[in-house]
């Protein structure tokens, strides 16, 4: 039997949108939005989504973010569905899978919130 390594495809990471004072959403940006707050709106993906960034150095090992009360294989679903809406990003190393946020849709998220343009 040969090894296969498995090769995580990555969510383009773009900023989205200008502030919601400023334009209206576009049916594609509104549907692209509303995925990452969805995929935020559960308790435990918030928990990882703010283990991660607030872990030393900008990245975390899912050895050191599963503690959020529910078993291995839910924490992998939820960090999937994190990575899927384009919040996290992944990277395989050795047996660990090492996380990150991806700065550029959590600063596109922050401007579509900030009235204050």
């Amino acid at each position: 039997m040969s090894n296969l390594e498995l090769t995580v495809l990555e969510p383009e990471t773009v900023p989205c949108c200008a502030p919601l004072t400023s334009a209206e959403l576009s049916v594609e940006d509104s549907v692209r939005m509303a995925a990452m707050f969805k995929a935020l709106g559960d308790p435990v993906r918030l928990r990882l989504f703010s283990k991660v960034a607030s872990h030393p150095g900008g990245e975390a090992c899912v050895c050191d973010i599963q503690d959020v009360g529910v078993s291995q294989p839910t924490v992998s679903h939820h960090l999937k569905k994190l990575r899927e809406a384009g919040l996290l990003t992944s990277e395989r190393r050795g047996t660990w899978v090492y996380y990150k946020v991806a700065p550029s849709v959590v600063a596109g998220m922050s401007a579509l919130l900030d009235l204050t343009r």
